[in-house]
């Protein structure tokens, strides 16, 4: 996994808090925390945005998440001074939920563009004209209306694995999705959007209903079918 990436904040705990927890469903992908001041301060430290900066460097781009403002000023101030800072990406999204999505779709395979639209769309935010994942479960599709009334592909997927949709299978639907020319749905909620997802609340058994639209299509119902069918990894 190539694409790698850096968390910002005024707290130390708080980045390494949210880098362990990223970790957790992205275990190949490599991030690195740049929390607090250089003295365990609350606050932000350009030499340790850097440092975490100049660590990253050497794959196929950083993708940088940041909390309050100021740690998005530290971020941008240490990009300048990175060795290319057009591979240094700063997202736009939250730093928790922004964070998870970006490593499960750095885990995926997604590149660097498509990885900080993964962390910008968790609220269903983002663009959908990145490189989309590099591989796709199979899932069974069914042709819609070619008419524009209706979704041009839509899947029915029943949740397999015991939590049903929590925390890292909404992050990877949503991850994926944002890294696709699609709009999807899923049980008519955005796709895109991580937390849309959690709200659905769908245990064991629940059905999953994908309605999807654009050159993505059916592309987008097949990841999303792939995951559910494999239970997202999960038991």
């Amino acid at each position: 996994m190539t694409v790698r990436l850096v968390v910002v904040s005024h707290s130390e705990k708080i980045a390494d808090g949210a880098a362990e927890l990223a970790a957790q469903m992205a275990p190949d992908v490599v991030i690195l925390a740049a929390g607090g001041t250089g003295d365990g301060r609350i606050g932000t430290s350009l030499e340790k945005v850097m440092a975490a900066l100049d660590q990253a460097a050497g794959g196929d781009g950083v993708v940088v998440v940041t909390d309050l403002g100021s740690a998005v000023m530290t971020a941008e101030s240490a990009r300048e001074f990175a060795g290319d800072p057009a591979d240094v990406l700063l997202a736009d999204a939250p730093l928790v939920e922004g964070l998870v999505a970006a490593a499960v779709a750095a885990q995926g395979g997604a590149g660097a563009e498509a990885v900080k639209l993964a962390a910008e769309a968790v609220y269903g935010r983002g663009a959908k004209d990145a490189a989309a994942p590099t591989t796709f479960g199979a899932g069974t599709v069914a042709e819609g209306s070619v008419t524009g009334q209706g979704p041009d592909f839509t899947g029915d997927f029943e949740l397999v694995n015991q939590a049903g949709m929590h925390a890292r299978p909404a992050a990877k639907i949503a991850g994926g999705l944002a890294a696709l020319n699609a709009e999807v749905t899923v049980n008519g909620v955005d796709g895109t959007a991580m937390t849309s997802l959690m709200t659905l609340a769908a245990g064991q058994g629940s059905v999953l209903h994908v309605e999807a639209w654009g050159p993505d299509a059916e592309r987008a119902v097949n990841y999303v079918g792939g995951l559910v069918q494999a239970g997202f990894g999960e038991p």
